[in-house]
């Protein structure tokens, strides 16, 4: 009888200090891996800030009476380009940084010439394409940070994510840029009535 009972307590000893160095590895590797997808995030956010200055110069170019839209995206750019901390911080200042492009571009509305100029067209379309790269970042970091919350937060997990100081990572939300929305066009209302 002594040996079974011995055998229960050595595996109930052996439960006991395996599944904390279980936890404890499963999260810090889902930490690692949000702290990696984040760089990724970064390199794609950094690739648009290079992008800007010649957006910038040449919509400057063209369209000289639009200052004041050209200012904001630069000190926008600026106030992006600084902001290194949290994600949700670093949200705020992308939205402003999206929102500031998307009035640039605009402003080629009504500047035939710069529409058509084909140095403007490309970095349009680089611009355009750095958009769906950092999207795609974003949604890896996204899905890295969800993983790591379940992790941290349901049973046994939550447990032992005090225990180990597994603090809390934000999401990295930021807004769609109008450019890459695709317009709502209503057929009916361009049917004439007879």
């Amino acid at each position: 009888m002594a040996q079974p009972l011995w055998f229960a307590v050595a595996a109930l000893g052996a439960v006991a200090v395996l599944v904390p160095i279980f936890q404890y590895n499963r999260m810090v590797s889902l930490r690692n891996r949000c702290k990696e997808s984040w760089s990724n995030v970064d390199t794609e956010l950094r690739r648009r800030y290079e992008l800007i200055p010649n957006l910038v110069a040449t919509v400057k170019g063209y369209a000289r009476h639009e200052q004041g839209t050209v200012a904001a995206v630069v000190q926008a750019r600026a106030r992006a380009l600084a902001s290194t901390g949290r994600p949700a911080s670093q949200a705020l200042d992308e939205n402003v940084l999206v929102h500031a492009i998307d009035r640039l571009l605009a402003v080629a509305e009504a500047y035939p010439d710069l529409k058509a100029s084909q140095n403007f067209l490309q970095l349009q379309t680089e611009l355009a394409v750095t958009e769906d790269r950092i999207q795609a970042a974003r949604r890896f970091y996204n899905g890295n940070v969800r993983d790591y919350r379940n992790q941290t937060r349901q049973f046994p997990g939550v447990l032992f994510a005090g225990l180990f100081g597994m603090g809390e990572v934000e999401f990295f939300e930021i807004g769609s840029p109008h450019y890459r929305t695709v317009p709502h066009v209503d057929l009916h209302a361009a049917v004439p009535r007879t």
